[in-house]
């Protein structure tokens, strides 16, 4: 196992792992993507003292972390890395199957944290925070919560395309009569389209306001965004 051998080879007892398996719904399963290996040992011997994150597999790029696992609930992935790849690359990748995806960075590169950031990452971790901070936030991003970071939304606010939001009208006619309190069902009927292509409209609003680095978690969430942009007014009449 990849984590093993690294780790013994820092010096690291392999018994301070924590095992692979524990009771069903506690452990999440995490992968690193990273290409220094001091920092990919280092990051695997933080999360070993916790009982609930167990790194299951560590790689220099996210194909070569895929073929050592999928079933993962977070990915760790920093922004270099020696095979070209993009972030936003590297982030859609691993969205495809369905892992959500941290940041793990030095915090320099501003335009590679805004690439993933589009993508849809849930935060952005810095190297040089303290290992507890560190801890939290992939435990935090792990249970598929946003982490807000100054790191994040400096990046965020520096690049205005990122928080501006721009939807096609029939979109906007489906984001104005959902996040009114309207069903996906009552919406289809009203607007003469099939409630398949309401639920992909919806799905495709929401991760672009994701992207916006504007999670919509609720139809108030979405109500509040959207209100905020203009798409609707009045009083939200969430269900």
């Amino acid at each position: 196992m990849v984590i093993r051998r690294l780790l013994t080879m820092a010096g690291v007892a392999v018994t301070d792992l924590p095992g692979p398996y524990a009771t069903p719904g506690t452990v999440r399963r995490i992968g690193i993507v990273e290409d220094h290996q001091a920092v990919a040992v280092g990051l695997a011997a933080i999360l070993s003292d916790q009982p609930d994150l167990t790194v299951v597999a560590i790689a220099p790029t996210v194909p070569e972390l895929l073929k050592q696992a999928t079933d993962l609930d977070l990915a760790v992935l920093d922004l270099r890395l020696p095979d070209g790849s993009s972030p936003r690359e590297n982030v859609e990748m691993l969205h495809s199957l369905d892992i959500p995806c941290l940041v793990y960075t030095t915090g320099d590169w501003r335009d590679l944290i805004r690439s993933a950031a589009r993508a849809g990452v849930l935060g952005v971790a810095l190297k040089s925070d303290p290992a507890e901070r560190t801890t939290a936030m992939i435990r935090a991003a792990a249970s598929g919560r946003q982490v807000a970071t100054m790191a994040w939304a400096s990046a965020i606010d520096s690049d205005p395309a990122l928080t501006n939001i721009d939807l096609p009208p029939r979109q906007r006619d489906v984001l104005e009569h959902y996040a009114n309190g309207e069903t996906a069902a009552s919406v289809a009927h009203k607007l003469g389209l099939s409630e398949h292509t309401v639920n992909d409209y919806l799905s495709r609003i929401r991760r672009r306001y994701a992207e916006a680095g504007r999670p919509v978690r609720s139809r108030v969430d979405l109500y509040r965004e959207a209100k905020r942009d203009g798409f609707i007014g009045g009083d939200p009449r969430p269900r």
